[in-house]
């Protein structure tokens, strides 16, 4: 089994920033990604990484704003969030599978994830 515990989620104004830590326990994750949902909408991708390729993937809408990085001695993928927007406003969840991990033509797709955490709420306001 595998583990997902995010945190660093909170309120922050427009053009802050936060850091969410997504910490893995149990078997080894090979890919993490963040989804995010928002009340009525959808649970979109917002950022993937596959440490031993060094892919990283980013939502079009995140670009330039948001980073995403792991560190393997921590068991924890960080996804740093810059410029922060009203729009960004979401329940954050990270993903990860063990050993199939999506292409890069799926990555994006919830379904193409197995292990999920609670979330961590982040809130951005003017």
């Amino acid at each position: 089994q595998v583990q997902l515990a995010e945190s660093g989620g909170g309120s922050v104004q427009t053009g802050g920033s936060l850091r969410l830590a997504c910490a893995t326990s149990g078997y080894m994750t090979n890919c993490v990604s963040w989804f995010r949902q928002a009340p009525g909408n959808e649970r979109e991708a917002v950022a993937a990484i596959y440490p031993h390729s060094g892919h990283t993937y980013y939502a079009d809408s995140v670009k330039g704003r948001f980073t995403v990085s792991q560190d393997g001695a921590k068991n924890a993928v960080y996804l740093q969030m810059t410029s922060l927007k009203a729009e960004d406003t979401a329940m954050y969840f990270c993903a990860a599978e063990r050993l199939s991990c999506p292409f890069a033509d799926s990555w994006f797709l919830p379904s193409s994830w197995g292990y999920w955490g609670q979330g961590t709420q982040v809130t951005v306001s003017s």
